[in-house]
């Protein structure tokens, strides 16, 4: 992992591979590390980038409520600082919603863009009174007991019996993120305005992906747009976590995606 300064505050990354760059940004309460079995099925072919953004990870974690348009700007820094000018790239669940921040407004940076078991609605009612819940339990009762609660509701009811081993994987990348960086975030997302007007409006190619037992994000939330430039994909089996559910799978519809951006 290398480190940057963005926006006053240290952004640690991976940086993987040669050639058209694919960036990768991960969901609340992971890191990098939650590509771990995809960046290998890409770096043979891209320069893959993928960031423990904004409090989480080995990245800073500033006290207080954090703005998924600053999260975005990370992502922008971390760019400037590689002198990259144009990448595709996407985001699984907190990801998307960042990925279509800086879709928004900075469209000029992107090749192509897309969400992975993410939406662009906003929260309803009911999800911001649950963020605030996930607050007062990580300030309360520590990430720890958070994290345990969170991440087998992430997988497809199946995983718990056949592969537990990968829900034990994500809750130990998840007992890193440090109490106030989870905290932050939960309030970023809970502000977050809806943001499906930029998959509709945006000409760029766009990807967008579905797990198809993901009790979360489910895929008519994700597939929000059908036009000609929107590719949908949905992933049978797999929950929320298809990084560890299905890698190959989600790697094969990524490289598929890149290719088709080249040819474009």
């Amino acid at each position: 992992m290398e480190t940057v300064r963005c926006d006053g505050s240290n952004i640690c990354y991976s940086d993987q591979g040669k050639g058209e760059v694919i960036v990768l940004l991960h969901g609340f309460c992971g890191s990098a590390e939650y590509w771990e079995k995809v960046i290998p099925e890409l770096s043979g072919n891209y320069r893959v980038i993928a960031p423990d953004l904004r409090g989480h990870g080995a990245s800073e974690a500033p006290l207080g409520a954090y703005r998924i348009e600053q999260m975005a700007d990370d992502v922008l820094s971390l760019l400037n600082k590689l002198e990259i000018s144009e990448v595709i790239l996407l985001g699984h669940s907190l990801g998307g919603y960042i990925t279509l921040s800086f879709a928004q407004r900075h469209a000029s940076r992107l090749k192509g863009f897309g969400l992975i078991h993410s939406t662009g609605y906003a929260d309803s009612e009911e999800a911001k009174e649950k963020r605030l819940k996930s607050v007062s339990t990580i300030q309360n009762d520590g990430i720890t007991a958070f994290v345990d609660g969170l991440v087998p509701g992430l997988f497809a009811p199946e995983t718990a019996e056949t592969t537990p081993h990968l829900i034990e994987r994500t809750k130990e990348i998840g007992y890193k993120t440090p109490p106030q960086g989870a905290a932050g975030v939960a309030l970023a997302m809970r502000e977050r305005p809806d943001r499906r007007d930029v998959i509709s409006a945006s000409e760029l190619p766009i990807l967008l992906v579905a797990g198809g037992k993901d009790g979360l994000i489910p895929a008519e939330r994700t597939f929000t747009s059908d036009k000609k430039n929107v590719t949908q994909a949905t992933i049978a089996g797999a929950g929320h976590m298809s990084m560890y559910e299905a890698p190959e799978q989600l790697a094969a519809i990524i490289r598929e995606f890149a290719e088709a951006v080249a040819r474009r």
